[in-house]
């Protein structure tokens, strides 16, 4: 087994999902994480503080509103905002991070369609975060064809891997 393969185990068996980078204008990778988890039996929390509910819960302006503290948080924003959220898991004691990245976990494939930030990165193994850089849980949980695609071709290609 490969160690991404090990570290999303690991996130996954984390029970508290707080997810960040909901939307209510559109359908969107992270709205599709949301409904994963929920259908998984996680407990979500949704996150963006532009909104107040997302598909009839809470939604959350930070992690730090959310009444109960999330195991790990899953991010699918602008990696400045990525940087923000990873600060409030330092703050809160958040051990489990996902960045999402549409293009597996090698830095610089998808600058435009990336979540993950290299300082981030760096902070949460500063402070003792298990992170993984990049790939979708949508190609874990219960994944359609398109995600079982894409997860297969990354891994040919050796785009999913971390150091």
């Amino acid at each position: 087994m490969s160690k991404l393969d090990t570290m999303v185990q690991d996130f996954l068996a984390q029970k508290r999902i707080a997810i960040v980078g909901v939307s209510d204008k559109r359908e969107t990778g992270c709205n599709a994480a949301y409904q994963k988890f929920k259908d998984g039996g996680y407990q979500v929390f949704a996150v963006n503080p532009r909104i107040a509910s997302f598909q009839g819960d809470a939604c959350y302006p930070d992690l730090a509103s959310i009444p109960t503290k999330p195991d790990a948080v899953f991010i699918l924003t602008n990696p400045k905002v990525t940087d923000q959220i990873i600060q409030q898991c330092v703050d809160l004691g958040i051990k489990h991070v996902w960045m999402h990245c549409m293009m597996g976990t090698k830095p610089g494939l998808a600058a435009s369609m990336t979540s993950v930030s290299q300082s981030a990165v760096d902070v949460c193994k500063a402070n003792g975060i298990t992170v993984i850089p990049g790939s979708c849980p949508n190609q874990y949980l219960d994944p359609d064809g398109g995600h079982k695609f894409m997860r297969g071709m990354w891994k040919l290609f050796g785009f999913m891997s971390v150091n």
